[in-house]
């Protein structure tokens, strides 16, 4: 079987809690590495601080 070309990624939340502790909220979506070499980042909205904030590429375990 061929490898599939999009990989699935984990978007991590950069926003920290009142306490600085990071509010591990993210999104998985996918990504094709033939096309898009470098680290995606976004700006989501985290309905932990409930706000607008920059997510950035990470792996999923």
């Amino acid at each position: 079987m061929a490898k599939p070309t999009t990989l699935k990624i984990r978007l991590n939340s950069t926003a920290k809690k009142e306490n600085g502790e990071p509010t591990g909220f993210f999104y998985v979506t996918k990504k094709n590495p033939r096309t898009k070499t470098e680290k995606l980042k976004f700006n989501k909205y985290d309905p932990v601080v409930r706000k607008h904030v920059e997510f950035v590429e990470g792996k999923i375990k």
